[in-house]
C-alpha cells in the first residue's frame, strides 16, 4: 500500500510539473531609465502575469517603490512560446501598454505599443 501511495504522489507530482508553463520563473529586463528588474512570472487564472521581484541600478540591488507591483498581466498563451492580448506597465513612464510576447528557449522578446507608439525589450531567464 505505501508503494501505491509513493507512486500516485510521484505521479500527481510529475503531472504537475508538466503542466507549468514554459514561461514560469524570473526573467531579467533590460535597462530603462536607469535601473533593470526581476520579473517573476506565474499564472494568474487562465492568464500569465509578472510581478517586480527585485530592482537593480548602477550600484547595485535596492529597494525600488515598484517592488511587488504587476508589470504583466492577461498574457494568453498562443501556444509555440506565444502570449498575446496582455497588458505591460513601464514604471518610468507610467505608462501601459496592449503587449505580446515570445519565448524561445531562455529569451523573451517583449512587445507593447500605444497607439502608433511602440517598444520592445529583450529579456533574459534568471538561472
Amino acid at each position: 500500500m505505501r508503494r501505491v501511495t509513493s507512486a500516485i504522489a510521484a505521479w500527481a507530482l510529475l503531472a504537475g510539473m508538466a503542466l507549468a508553463d514554459p514561461v514560469e520563473g524570473t526573467w531579467k529586463t533590460e535597462v530603462d531609465d536607469g535601473a533593470y528588474a526581476h520579473v517573476t512570472v506565474a499564472p494568474c487564472g487562465a492568464a500569465i502575469c509578472g510581478v517586480i521581484s527585485r530592482t537593480f541600478n548602477d550600484t547595485g540591488e535596492y529597494k525600488s517603490p515598484n517592488l511587488g507591483k504587476k508589470l504583466v498581466w492577461d498574457m494568453q498563451p498562443n501556444g509555440n512560446g506565444a502570449y498575446r492580448h496582455g497588458k505591460i506597465w513601464q514604471p518610468s513612464t507610467d505608462k501601459v501598454y496592449a503587449s505580446k510576447m515570445d519565448m524561445t528557449g531562455d529569451v523573451l522578446k517583449v512587445r507593447g505599443c500605444i497607439g502608433p507608439i511602440c517598444k520592445k525589450q529583450t529579456w533574459n531567464r534568471v538561472k
